[in-house]
Formats: C-alpha cells, sequence, structure tokens
C-alpha cells in the first residue's frame, strides 16, 4: 500500500502522460545506476519493492543497464517472478534499445533489426510478453527514421509494447519523428530528455523546430515527457559541496566526471544549496520540486542507492511550489553547466 508517512504524499500524484490515457507517479524510479553485479541483489529487491509500496509505480529500465548490460532487467524479472507476483498490472514498465547492447555490428542504434531483436531479449530477461513503454534510446542518424519509428509501431502491432516513445531526441529530431510516426500510424506517447537546473537544453528554441523548444514540440504534440537526471548526475545533492568524497560517481569514474566539478559549477550548485535550505529542503529535494515546476513534464526519472534516499527525495512531493522570488533566485545560477552526456550520442545530433 502506499505510504502514509506525513512526509511523503500517499498515494503519489499522478500526471497525465501527453494527451494519452496513460497516468504516470510524478517520480519514477529510475533502474541506470546501483542494479548492475556488484550491488547485492538483497540490496536491489528492498529498494524496488520499497519504491512500489510508496507508490513508485513506473519502473524505467534500459537493454544495456547494468553492468553488465541486461543485469537491471533480470534483476525485475527475478522480483516479478517472486516478490512482485501477482502485482505485475499495478505497474508501468519501460524499457529501452539504442546504446550497446551486445557485440557485433548489430548489437546498437537504431535499426529494425537492432531495436526488435532487442525488445526480444529484453522480455525474455524480464519474464514477460510485453512492456509498457519501449523507447527507441537515441537518435541515430545513420538509419532512416522511418525505420526506426517503424520498428517502433511492430512493437505496438506484435503486442511486445503497449506504447512506445523516443528518449534524448532534440526538438528537430522530435519533430521529424513525429512526421514519420503520421506517415506510418505509429503513435507516440512520450519522449525522455535528460533536464536538470543544471542542463536545460529542453528549454532552449531550436530553429529547425520552428523556433519551439522540446518542450514546446512535446506540449503541441501530446507527448508527455519524462525528465531523466533531474540531480544532474548527483551534482544537485549535498555529495559535493565539500569536495569529491572517495565513495562518490565521481571519484569512482562513473558517468559523473570530476571534470563536471569545477569550482565554477559548484559555486552555483552551494548557491542553488542555499536557496533549498531557505525552503527547509535539502539540495535534491529542491531539484525536483523545480523540475516538476513545468506541468508540462510528467515525472522526473530518479535513481536511488537506499530506500531512505529515495524516502527523502520522494519527500520533495510534499514541499510548497515554488514561489516568484524563489524562482528569479534560482534562475541566477540554474545555468547551462556542461553536464548534458547525450548530448554528442543523440540530442545534439
Amino acid at each position: 500500500m502506499p505510504s502514509t508517512s506525513p512526509d511523503i504524499p500517499g498515494p503519489l500524484p499522478l500526471r497525465p502522460c501527453g494527451r494519452s490515457g496513460l497516468r504516470l507517479p510524478e517520480v519514477t524510479l529510475g533502474l541506470w545506476q546501483n542494479f548492475g553485479e556488484a550491488t547485492p541483489f538483497d540490496a536491489q529487491r528492498e529498494l524496488v519493492v520499497r519504491a512500489i509500496d510508496l507508490g513508485v509505480t513506473h519502473l524505467d529500465l534500459a537493454n544495456n543497464y547494468g553492468p553488465p548490460p541486461g543485469a537491471a532487467e533480470a534483476t525485475v524479472g527475478r522480483l516479478l517472478a517472486r516478490e512482485l507476483s501477482g502485482r505485475r498490472d499495478e505497474l508501468v514498465i519501460a524499457t529501452k534499445a539504442g546504446y550497446r547492447q551486445w557485440p557485433g555490428p548489430y548489437g546498437e542504434h537504431g535499426s529494425r533489426k537492432y531495436l526488435l531483436a532487442s525488445l526480444d531479449q529484453s522480455l525474455r530477461r524480464l519474464g514477460l510478453d510485453h512492456v509498457d513503454l519501449f523507447y527507441s534510446h537515441r537518435f541515430d542518424p545513420r538509419t532512416p527514421l522511418e525505420e526506426t519509428i517503424g520498428a517502433l509501431g511492430a512493437a505496438i502491432a506484435s503486442g511486445r509494447a503497449r506504447a512506445v516513445g523516443i528518449s534524448s531526441y532534440s526538438a528537430r529530431r522530435t519533430v521529424e519523428a513525429l512526421e514519420a510516426a503520421g506517415t506510418l500510424g505509429v503513435p507516440i506517447t512520450v519522449c525522455q530528455p535528460s533536464y536538470s537546473m543544471l542542463n536545460r537544453w529542453i528549454e532552449r528554441p531550436d530553429p529547425a523546430a520552428g523556433g519551439r523548444s522540446l518542450l514546446d514540440v512535446a506540449a503541441d504534440a501530446g507527448l508527455g515527457v519524462a525528465a531523466f537526471s533531474p540531480l544532474a548526475q548527483g551534482m544537485l545533492t549535498d555529495r559535493y559541496l565539500a569536495g569529491v568524497p572517495e565513495d562518490s560517481r565521481a571519484a569512482r569514474g562513473g558517468p559523473l566526471s570530476a571534470s563536471y566539478l569545477t569550482e565554477e559549477n559548484l559555486a552555483h550548485v552551494r548557491a542553488l544549496d542555499a536557496v533549498a535550505r531557505r525552503r527547509g529542503q535539502s539540495l535534491a529535494q529542491l531539484a525536483i520540486t523545480w523540475a516538476l515546476r513545468d506541468p508540462r513534464v510528467t515525472t522526473v526519472v530518479l535513481g536511488a542507492r537506499t530506500p531512505a534516499q529515495l524516502e527523502q527525495n520522494l519527500a520533495a512531493l510534499a514541499g510548497a511550489p515554488l514561489g516568484a522570488e524563489e524562482l528569479e533566485a534560482i534562475e541566477a545560477d540554474a545555468v547551462d553547466a556542461g553536464v548534458n552526456l547525450w548530448g554528442p550520442r543523440s540530442s545534439d545530433l
């Protein structure tokens, strides 16, 4: 049952996923980090089950999440067969294909061969006959969009996916994908971009999209927006306010590069932390509140290391809306910090 904690809304608020009938909790559990073989299965189980009990019913996966690739899907499959047996229809399970999953020339990118083979493998690891959402994980300039979008349509037509989406596509490429989808009769339901106070690219007007931002394009087309990395890979937490801890992602050489932790960037982070403290929030809670301030954002995709960390972040949903003065104070330090890992590989293409 959803939590009745005074600090966590129970049940979690839901938002419509664009103009579709699908409604998603304002926070989604992302399984990119902490679901590889290096994390004990018991710890993974505790986090996923606790998240669902708190009302986080949307699980965001991809074929390459681990490491090794496939490990996160295998964990969820194991849980669905045991601890979560009988709860499948309470959940929205999403997976993706686009980045490298297996060796050879057909183990990544956007071809029909790769996307549908990957989906079949994902379903086997999950122990399911369908997922609720299947994404093209990145734009692939070497494959015609008609082929990529057609493969998503085939996933729906075959019953292997209930709905489909695109991830890390720019405003321009989203317009092109929607045009292809219209021609092919494929309903795209959601887009999934990175978005945070330090990574605001989805707000920028794109001349190639008629001067519209990705958020504008999504709203005009009736797409939901699942914003991932709202904590900027951990920069928008208290982890780096006083330096780089030895056990942090940046110190371990993970996706958060130590090169992002410049004094200029950290000065902005500390200023944002001061705004959070004045509100009685943690910096992470402020980052979540800020990302959800725009009604065009359906859900934010959060990772977590422990149930306690997840609970602390979910408490952001019980916080007061940001006022005009607070938004003005945030604006001075909510700057592009050069932390869009997915730009060169997809959203800048």
